[in-house]
């Protein structure tokens, strides 16, 4: 009876393990760790957004005359807020790259308004603004870094279902498909340009 016990433990114990083998938890884990790396990849950018309009609103309080760079960066936040991509759309290059796309284009945005910020000692030396300005730094780094997890967690996913033996649960078992991970923008190393009117009106 204790053999016959002991025995079915052992079968119990080595089902599991060749499962466990195979891709059967360790994928959807994987899946799922790359899942709430995005969220955190979401959050930062809504931290981003929301501090926008109150830099812009701070902006236009102390006449800055750039009235295009402004109005570039409201419009680059609204159509970047347009575009959201579920877990779902982790899968699709397109979706997640016309996302990134509009991510970029924020960035850019900013890049333009904070040269322009440099040419208005009034602007930088208003506390609101200064401090505004400090949150926004920190909301980027906080973007780099959540997406920089999020491709460690996609890196290891994508390895995961592509090697053996988790790819035998991967694709027989849960249909898993690559997710894609954030790339560099083309000329990402060129810094922006900003040209922009400093005479009196």
């Amino acid at each position: 009876m204790k053999i016959a016990h002991s025995l079915r433990t052992a079968l119990v114990g080595l089902a599991a393990l060749s499962l466990a083998a195979c891709g059967i938890n360790s994928v959807p884990a994987a899946e799922e760790e790359a899942k709430a790396k995005w969220a955190d990849v979401q959050s930062a950018y809504q931290r981003r957004a929301d501090l926008i309009p109150n830099l812009v609103s701070t902006a236009e309080a102390a006449a800055i005359s750039e009235r295009d760079i402004l109005t570039n960066v409201t419009n680059a936040r609204a159509r970047a807020m347009g575009i959201t991509v579920t877990t779902e759309d982790l899968y699709d290059a397109e979706e997640f790259a016309e996302f990134q796309e509009g991510q970029n284009q924020l960035t850019a945005a900013l890049g333009s308004f904070r040269t322009v910020v440099e040419q208005y000692p009034e602007l930088k030396s208003n506390q609101q603004f200064a401090d505004l300005m400090v949150a926004l730094e920190g909301t980027e780094n906080r973007i780099d870094n959540a997406r920089t997890k999020y491709n460690e967690a996609v890196r290891q996913y994508n390895t995961t279902i592509r090697t053996f033996p988790d790819t035998i649960g991967a694709n027989i078992v849960h249909g898993a498909e690559p997710m894609e991970p954030f790339s560099a923008q083309p000329g990402s190393e060129v810094a922006p340009e900003a040209e922009f009117d400093i005479s009196d009106n």
